[in-house]
């Protein structure tokens, strides 16, 4: 158990008998005889919807520990994103609206750690920064007076995103997954 003041985003918890994950939290400090509150943004791990839950700070709340297993990514088509346990090559299939904005980043035979609940798969566990390949982007275009030029570029992965100038097809790139912005260029190995 943990008090609802420790709530943090990315915990798994168990409120009115269903499994969340805490997707935001909001502490409110108290004023005067008004107690303080946690608000949370909740993600119901079984249907996907979303609810806003209020707490009082010292109101108990438990936690349940995911398992998590390091799956390889297969791929991805409408509605599901398939995995494989490489040892045992037992599949497991997420529906793509669990992984959010993460799934977007997932390139094939990359292994993530997914997480389990009752033997079910919840999630993933993105890292903070990726290294993906651009695959098209077009050369700079400079208009007098323009100090800061930005292009578009195509990543591995199908997803778009601006640029620096200087950086050309073929290259690496970190990018940061929560943002799903440019961070900086990948440095060679």
């Amino acid at each position: 158990m943990l008090m609802a003041s420790e709530l943090r985003a990315g915990l798994a918890v168990r409120v009115g008998g269903a499994f969340y994950k805490v997707i935001e939290v909001t502490h409110h400090a108290g004023q005067g005889k008004m107690g303080g509150s946690t608000h949370a943004k909740l993600r119901h791990l079984d249907t996907g919807t979303t609810r806003e839950w209020r707490f009082r700070p010292e109101e108990p709340v438990e936690e349940i520990r995911p398992e998590r297993q390091n799956l390889q990514f297969l791929y991805r088509d409408d509605r599901l994103s398939h995995f494989m346990h490489p040892e045992t090559f037992e599949q497991v299939d997420i529906e793509n609206d669990r992984l959010g904005r993460a799934g977007a980043f997932l390139v094939e035979s990359m292994t993530v750690p997914v997480e389990f609940v009752d033997a079910h798969p919840v999630g993933i566990v993105m890292p903070d920064i990726v290294e993906l390949k651009v695959v098209d982007t077009p050369p700079p275009v400079r208009t007098h007076g323009d100090t800061n030029v930005w292009k578009e570029a195509t990543l591995e992965n199908g997803v778009k995103l601006m640029v620096p100038p200087f950086i050309a097809t073929g290259e690496a790139i970190r990018v940061d997954v929560e943002r799903g912005a440019y961070v900086e260029r990948a440095h060679k190995k």
